[in-house]
């Protein structure tokens, strides 16, 4: 009763343990089981046959190899005397405790079925022997057998052993089940992935296999081809309006004036012209002189308020000779008074 008691509770312990999340099987994993094995003895021996209740705990030491510690007690052994009945045999109790290396084939995971090899040695220890009392031996042991892995960690397992007494040479066997748990463990990481050798020849960055210009001059910006790339052109433009007969820019253009400097800071290369416009009221003479004073004043603006360079910054008045709407409306002639400026520029690559 007491035996039932104890498998009941180990065998409820791996069903709990089978909840926990699941764990990839590889090394470093602990693999836990419960057995039940019909003992054949020896026909020498003086027990009957029975048999072998008990557990073992294994480590894998890789993916496939396990080191496993087992230890079991033997239950319905009878002493095989010949020279009493059957009531008068006493029972046998013993126990059974080895160390195994073992060897699985396939591959570990759901579903998978693995069977295994394993080789180790056993210490037995037998009481109430017909003919020595206590019996104690070391046994060398072979087995073989299979795995079922239910899940990721619930497994069944079937196997044959086969011992061979070191100090008596007898000759046992047994064949039992087992229901185990496996805890887990990691997988070696996978290989990385190859690194394509790349050849440029032009050492322009594009792989030669997809150059569609595979002698690009050195320092040449390359697009996705291995061609030249072609700068994109940006421009920037100003248009500041004036009052009429004044030459003072107003609040609201210096925003934009300012912004024509930040664009040539970024591009040091750049120069640009200012040019002044009038409209046709007054003289010729008159309005070239204001559309030179309206240039200035936006230049003054670049050079000392924004501090573009003054050597790059030039400025022209065209008079009246360049108007862009009709002097015969108010409309037209608030859009001739004005100052143009425009730079471009190659973006930056």
């Amino acid at each position: 009763m007491k035996l039932k008691s104890t498998l009941g509770l180990v065998i409820g312990s791996l069903i709990a343990m089978s909840t926990l999340p699941a764990l990839a099987q590889g090394q470093g994993a602990v693999e836990m089981d419960v057995f039940a094995k019909r003992y054949f003895t020896d026909s020498s021996r003086d027990t009957t046959d029975g048999n072998l209740y008990g557990g073992s705990i294994g480590y894998f030491l890789t993916e496939d190899l396990s080191l496993n510690l087992s230890h079991g007690v033997y239950k319905s052994l009878d002493s095989n005397d010949s020279l009493v009945g059957e009531s008068d045999k006493e029972k046998v109790n013993g126990h059974l405790t080895g160390l195994d290396a073992v060897y699985h084939f396939g591959t570990p995971g759901p579903r998978a079925l693995r069977p295994y090899v394993s080789t180790g040695f056993a210490h037995q220890e037998l009481d109430n022997t017909y003919t020595r009392g206590q019996d104690t031996t070391t046994m060398f042991n072979l087995g073989a057998g299979v795995k079922y892995y239910l899940s990721e960690n619930v497994l069944l397992k079937t196997g044959v052993d086969v011992m061979h007494g070191l100090d008596n040479g007898q000759t046992e066997w047994m064949a039992g089940v087992g229901l185990g748990v496996n805890l887990g463990g990691s997988k070696p990481a996978p290989a990385p992935a190859p690194v394509e050798v790349c050849s440029d020849s032009d050492n322009d960055g594009v792989c030669d296999s997809v150059d569609k210009c595979p002698d690009t001059p050195a320092n040449v910006t390359v697009d996705a081809d291995g061609c030249p790339a072609v700068a994109e052109v940006i421009r920037v433009e100003l248009d500041v309006k004036f009052d009429f007969d004044k030459s003072v820019v107003k609040p609201e253009s210096y925003e934009d004036i300012q912004s024509l400097a930040d664009f040539m800071k970024q591009y040091p290369q750049t120069t640009t012209t200012v040019e002044g416009h009038t409209d046709a009221v007054g003289s010729d003479a008159y309005n070239q002189q204001l559309s030179e004073s309206r240039a200035n004043a936006v230049r003054d603006v670049l050079v000392n308020q924004y501090g573009v360079e003054a050597e790059r910054v030039g400025a022209v008045g065209h008079g009246e000779a360049q108007p862009v709407a009709d002097n015969a409306s108010n409309e037209g002639r608030a859009l001739n008074r004005r100052v143009e400026a425009e730079v471009e520029a190659q973006a930056k690559q």
